[in-house]
């Protein structure tokens, strides 16, 4: 009678190793979402950006970089901290730069593409991001720190 031959502990580890570069491939890959693959789960731990940027951190109100990719919240706007119009601008859009940490900070996210155009003309991903089926835009509107983005560029001034 003839045995059954068990699969060797090289063959098990190479299966292994192909799994876990297939599922690192998938992480590294899905910031790039294209119209196929609308939603993303994910999780981060992020800084503000400065002199290290790096992977995971706020540039502003509504441009984060998550994995390295730079995403532009797609349903807001905030105050400008770059080239603010006026103090006021300047003071409120700290203030939204700083709340997005403490919201993209809180727990998993998701991250959406939600049609349309897949990048700004600065070549950010237009995204909307998303905890607990709530836009994370949608909290900085409700507490004065942005509006609703709808294409037009608005005097964040008197």
């Amino acid at each position: 009678m003839k045995r059954d031959k068990l699969p060797s502990a090289g063959l098990i580890g190479l299966a292994l190793a192909i799994g876990a570069s297939i599922g690192g491939l998938a992480f590294v890959v899905y910031p790039r979402l294209t119209p196929g693959a609308n939603t993303v789960a994910a999780s981060a731990n992020f800084h503000l950006c400065g002199s290290l940027n790096g992977r995971n951190c706020i540039i502003d109100g509504d441009t984060i970089y998550h994995n390295g990719v730079k995403i532009r919240l797609a349903d807001i706007d905030t105050p400008e901290i770059s080239r603010p119009k006026c103090t006021s601008e300047l003071e409120l859009g700290q203030k939204a730069k700083h709340r997005l940490l403490e919201l993209m900070n809180a727990g998993p996210f998701e991250v959406i593409y939600n049609g349309g155009r897949d990048e700004d003309v600065y070549g950010r991903k237009l995204r909307i991001i998303k905890r607990d089926g709530r836009s994370v835009g949608d909290a900085l509107i409700v507490e004065g720190l942005a509006r609703r983005w709808d294409g037009a560029r608005r005097s964040w001034c008197g």
